[in-house]
């Protein structure tokens, strides 16, 4: 008799023989994970969803025309810049102006300074005329050690009295249809410099405004032989009187 024969006298199973195995009970399916949460738009209800669709079409219709009226702006004169030259030129100037200098940089061999004094009109009735007020030299020690200075400190000012000499003459006069424009931009700047850190502007109303240029040559290097003067050159601009609005504080 084999020796692994089961012996019939032996052990009987609950359900069968001795060594008989009984089939193992199906283990039961494990839960199926719960689904991630929902995060940024898909977390919104379908109201908001709407809505922050809409909110993204209208800033990318705004960026593609604002890129339109850009190059448009810059290229050259064609059937849609002339039929709507002066829409383009109200949506460009003179906040989003561009030009060509980063590709052909012409470097400034002078230092411009643009200065201003007021007439103000004080609390007690009488007029006052404050000293010349030096704005370049405040925006200079702004910038001056600042590692992150702001655009507008770096050219708000720059970029507004070079749009006012573009479109002047020699004698102040307005040389194109532009001229108008330049000279409001140019003295609510002023005014608003003024109103923010002249102290006898704040505690008055300013009345007029008038602008100059200190023009001073950079002086060559010292192994250089050429001199130039070293004394400022002015351009002084004839007083503006201020709109309502202007003299309110409407452009603070």
């Amino acid at each position: 008799m084999d020796a692994y024969d089961e012996d019939p006298r032996g052990p009987q199973g609950p359900d069968g023989p001795a060594g008989t195995r009984l089939p193992e009970e199906p283990a039961e399916p494990p839960e199926p994970p719960a689904p991630a949460p929902r995060t940024g738009v898909a977390a919104l209800s379908p109201r908001y969803q709407i809505g922050a669709a809409v909110a993204l079409a209208v800033v990318a219709v705004a960026a593609c025309v604002h890129l339109l009226m850009v190059f448009l702006s810059l290229a050259p004169a064609n059937t849609v810049t002339k039929q709507h030259g002066k829409a383009i030129e109200e949506w460009v100037y003179p906040e989003f102006e561009q030009n060509w200098k980063l590709f052909a940089p012409n470097p400034l061999q002078q230092n411009i300074a643009v200065q201003v004094r007021a007439e103000v009109r004080m609390r007690d009735g009488g007029l006052r005329t404050t000293g010349w007020t030096d704005l370049s030299a405040q925006d200079g020690a702004a910038i001056d050690g600042n590692p992150v200075p702001s655009h507008t400190q770096q050219n708000e000012l720059r970029r507004a009295w070079d749009f006012f000499a573009a479109t002047h003459g020699t004698d102040n006069r307005p040389v194109g249809p532009r001229g108008s424009l330049s000279e409001q931009y140019l003295r609510r700047i002023v005014v608003m410099r003024l109103y923010r850190d002249d102290p006898t502007s704040r505690e008055g109303v300013i009345q007029r405004v008038q602008v100059r240029s200190s023009t001073t040559n950079v002086q060559p290097p010292p192994w250089s032989r050429e001199r130039v003067s070293d004394k400022p050159a002015y351009r002084l601009l004839p007083w503006w009187s201020l709109t309502s609005d202007e003299a309110a504080g409407g452009v603070r």
